[in-house]
């Protein structure tokens, strides 16, 4: 998890550097976690449900609850997701006080 957290600073650190919005960094980071956790969960539909055959899947495979049923998942995009939130409120925050 902590790899997550600081791949998801790095991303945010460098989208805020290009765009110099701390929103769009941490929206591109959450984005990244995100996508990257339904992605597994789409592996894990086909290889439950879908006998090994992407074809097999729906379009809302990787949404499917019975996918998501253990924590790690939802850890591995909500941690690094609400960090850099945090961070980006933060740093809005010291930007409007000086």
């Amino acid at each position: 998890m902590l790899g997550h957290i600081l791949l998801a600073i790095l991303i945010q650190l460098a989208v805020r550097q290009i765009t110099r919005s701390w929103a769009a960094g941490a929206a591109a980071a959450s984005a990244w976690f995100i996508s990257r956790e339904i992605t597994q969960a789409e592996y894990r539909w086909i290889e439950t449900f879908g006998a090994g055959l992407r074809a097999n899947m729906p379009w809302w495979g990787g949404l499917d609850p019975r996918v998501w049923q253990h924590a790690d998942p939802r850890i591995d995009w909500i941690a690094p997701s609400l960090m850099v939130v945090a961070i980006g409120i933060i740093a809005e925050r010291r930007r409007r006080t000086s």
